[in-house]
């Protein structure tokens, strides 16, 4: 029996598209190992990915792809990754929800002291009022407090690769202390 060009057009679509499918399964497997089962990271120093706006994850895969954001782990494990594979792995973790895994519960002068230099420094204007983030804005809320401290004393020290300079900005002069309460003020927000 004979395949009309249509009909093998077809075939060779959906044979790519389950072969995209079965490749992002397996990165979204490796993913987990770091980020967590459920996308929600216990482990230090690694973030949670759960929630993330789509557009940010795809921009940050493809800043490591690209050597633009360096990561040690991150480089190597995306190095070929193709964009359908990334925009499908964003897709996935963007829906999974995002859960508050602070190791302790708030302590209310340090977390009201937070809360009152996220408004300052205007942080909940890009990142939302919530904190959720949006397009190629990260959620901030629920995100782990060690790595969200990591990242802002890196913003702030001219440290961090594939950053922009507005973040580089609203974090000049800010001190250790304050990124400290403002860091443990976001990570207890559901």
């Amino acid at each position: 029996m004979a395949f009309s060009l249509r009909e093998g057009r077809w075939a060779l679509l959906t044979a790519l598209f389950v072969s995209v499918a079965c490749l992002a399964q397996e990165r979204i497997a490796s993913c987990k190992a770091c980020h967590g089962a459920d996308g929600n990271s216990t482990t230090a120093g690694v973030p949670s990915i759960a929630g993330q706006p789509k557009l940010f994850l795809e921009n940050q895969m493809i800043l490591f792809r690209e050597e633009l954001r360096r990561s040690p782990v991150m480089t190597p494990l995306l190095k070929d990754v193709k964009d359908a594979e990334i925009v499908q792995l964003a897709d996935h973790f963007s829906k999974l929800p995002a859960k508050v895994v602070a190791a302790s519960p708030a302590e209310k002068d340090l977390a009201d002291r937070g809360r009152a230099l996220g408004q300052k420094l205007r942080c909940n204007v890009c990142h939302l009022a919530s904190y959720h983030g949006q397009k190629q804005m990260p959620r901030l809320a629920s995100q782990r407090e060690d790595y969200l401290e990591a990242e802002m004393r890196a913003y702030r020290d001219g440290k961090r690769s594939g950053g922009d300079t507005i973040m580089a900005a609203a974090l000049y002069g800010v001190s250790d202390a304050d990124i400290r309460a403002l860091a443990h003020f976001l990570a207890r927000i559901p």
